[in-house]
């Protein structure tokens, strides 16, 4: 997996992606419930940390990025800025509106699960960085109420929710529970490491000749098949994993259309371009999975996770703005997560 790497100059330009988007107010997706006629939907109200970039969650995407960024190159061109906007994001004050947000009776659902997920791999972030970052961990420390209230609010919606949504948009549940692992594991949550591993075995753990000829739909950034198996891999040990994927995997010629990157006719709609997101998720479920699949299909995980960051990483940095202002945190998951898994 060499012919691309997430190198300095790579990230310097993710993490100018990032700033500019977490810094821009306009245009911005409210996901509001209105419950009377004299409420503010002024965004910086209603989210002053999260409220750049286009909408809650891909600002969310945007500031684990940094983090992600600052991690991995901390002699990034922009570090300073980075940790000095990173200071005014996570003010405890501003943390505690967000999470008076998500305390109200009319936000029950906002966000869920996608929101809640990316918020939640945010903190696994923060803290593992905090590890080595005196700074990180203060900022683990101020986010770290919100991150409890949604890993409880997650643990509560696993109870009850008795059915996925394998849709690859986002409601997709196993690309939810993959990125709250992470975090169930950071802080060693044992009750949503329970929660996680219990409801994906009951949701995926008996299916078969998973139907890839079904993908894509239109507008989707995930492969609901491939974050299944990515889910999975997590959950299970290498030889109860190998077992299930023996039933689960397509037959080539379905899983041809897994490992061939999707063409986007128009990058300027804002549907259309999930098409882009598509092509760098695949890359990150295939360069997880690589390790654990069947010897001979491995070499094609590694040839279809460079094929389809060739085919849409440009998009995460030159693209249009209903691209750019999501698409390069996916870019760096493909880039940066380690083989195998996190």
């Amino acid at each position: 997996m060499a012919r691309i790497a997430l190198d300095l100059d790579t990230a310097n330009g993710f993490a100018r992606v990032a700033l500019e988007n977490i810094g821009r107010r306009y245009p911005y997706k409210v996901d509001h419930m209105v419950t009377g006629p004299d409420e503010l939907l002024d965004p910086a109200v209603l989210h002053p940390v999260f409220c750049g970039s286009y909408d809650w969650h891909s600002s969310v995407h945007m500031h684990w990025m940094l983090v992600r960024l600052l991690g991995l190159w901390p002699d990034l061109d922009n570090a300073m800025q980075i940790r000095d906007t990173l200071d005014g994001q996570f003010r405890p004050e501003a943390i505690r509106t967000e999470l008076a947000y998500f305390q109200r009776p009319a936000s029950r659902t906002f966000e869920r699960p996608y929101g809640w997920a990316w918020l939640l791999r945010l903190q696994a972030e923060l803290q593992s960085a905090g590890e080595n970052d005196v700074q990180a961990a203060r900022w683990a420390d101020s986010c770290a109420p919100l991150a409890r209230h949604l890993a409880g609010q997650l643990v509560d919606y696993l109870d009850v929710a008795d059915f996925p949504v394998r849709t690859g948009t986002h409601l997709n549940s196993a690309f939810a529970l993959i990125m709250a692992l992470s975090y169930a594991r950071t802080d060693q949550h044992l009750a949503l490491r329970r929660a996680i591993v219990r409801r994906a075995h009951r949701w995926f753990g008996h299916d078969q000749r998973y139907p890839a000829r079904y993908e894509p739909g239109g507008d989707e950034f995930l492969s609901g098949g491939l974050t299944e198996a990515v889910l999975m891999h997590a959950v299970m040990d290498g030889c109860a994993f190998a077992e299930w994927w023996e039933l689960f995997a397509p037959g080539r010629a379905e899983l041809a259309n897994w490992l061939t990157p999707v063409a986007v006719a128009d990058r300027s709609d804002p549907k259309m371009s999930h098409l882009d997101g598509l092509n760098l998720s695949r890359a990150w479920c295939w360069r997880m999975l690589e390790p654990a699949l069947p010897e001979d299909l491995r070499p094609l995980a590694v040839r279809t996770w460079s094929d389809h960051l060739e085919a849409s990483l440009a998009q995460a940095i030159h693209g249009d703005y209903v691209a750019t202002h999501w698409l390069a945190s996916f870019a760096v998951l493909a880039l940066s997560e380690p083989v195998g898994g996190p």
